[in-house]
């Protein structure tokens, strides 16, 4: 008994801030999303008298549909290029020696740095006057377009500098898991005249695909929080080129007031990644229970 009132006592400070930081919000931002609240009007905040108003506007919202596809395809192709170079900068750097352990901590630095940091490194990179990846391209006579005012590669801008930030993310948990395989199945492999390909194939392969699937979700998660690279890098342009759901809520809450709208679309983002990670997590135990 008196056990669990310590434990209680311990754990009360953390799950009021926790409540307070986390859930308070969540609640008010559900509330909100019920009205049709606006900045100008500040009456409208307790307006309830309509409250699915905002979510039936929402189909019909042209720029609302077009932000989930793009956040779609920033997500899919971001992760699908960290999980891809994470494995290969892994298996080519998962061997003894002093230089590899300093590039391995070398390929951590792009992680630890605070998002904004990693917006303003590639926002210089991409300003075709100072930049050092224009000025090498003149050196080789190729002519590059402003990629992040390019209707064609202004997505592409941004998925590059998001596979450089979380890159170390996959490569880590991928590394550590080729730490965990046994020698003896690689030497056996080798014994019965396995090349290295099939080696990768038939035995690395099998035992990092767990966390291959485990980083991959996590990232797809974290995807939807790519805000300060398009906020600095594109400001969602050209046009709607670069503008992803929580971007496009940030506009309508900040750009045109429109707060109950602005919220509506949140919650619903909120719900597709809840229902994203859900859906990754049902896979991931379905799997385990027929293995």
């Amino acid at each position: 008994m008196e056990r669990r009132r310590f434990i209680a006592f311990a754990l009360t400070p953390s799950l009021i801030v926790l409540f307070a930081v986390a859930v308070l919000p969540a609640i008010y931002l559900i509330v909100t999303s019920l009205t049709p609240f606006q900045l100008t009007t500040p009456g409208s905040a307790t307006d309830f008298s309509d409250p699915f108003r905002n979510y039936a506007l929402l189909p019909g919202d042209p720029r609302f549909v077009n932000s989930l596809a793009v956040q779609a395809k920033l997500s899919v192709a971001s992760v699908l290029f960290q999980v891809l170079l994470g494995m290969l900068l892994a298996l080519l750097l998962n061997v003894p020696s002093r230089f590899v352990e300093f590039a391995r901590t070398f390929f951590l630095i792009p992680m630890v740095l605070p998002p904004i940091v990693v917006a303003v490194i590639w926002k210089l990179i991409y300003a075709p006057d100072i930049s050092p990846l224009y000025y090498a391209a003149q050196a080789l006579h190729f002519t590059l377009p402003a990629l992040t005012s390019s209707v064609d590669f202004a997505l592409t801008a941004i998925i590059i500098a998001d596979t450089w930030e979380w890159l170390p993310f996959t490569f880590l948990m991928v590394l550590a898991a080729l730490q965990t395989i046994p020698d003896e199945y690689s030497e056996a492999a080798l014994v019965d005249g396995a090349s290295k390909l099939q080696i990768f194939w038939y035995v690395t392969l099998p035992f990092i695909t767990p966390i291959l699937v485990i980083s991959g979700m996590f990232r797809l998660i974290d995807s939807v929080k790519a805000f300060p690279l398009i906020f600095l890098l594109t400001g969602g342009g050209p046009g709607t080129v670069t503008e992803v759901t929580n971007y496009y809520a940030y506009l309508l809450a900040f750009d045109t007031n429109e707060i109950g709208y602005s919220s509506a679309v949140t919650v619903v983002m909120l719900l597709l990644v809840c229902g994203i990670s859900l859906g990754l997590v049902w896979m991931g135990r379905r799997k385990e229970a027929l293995a």
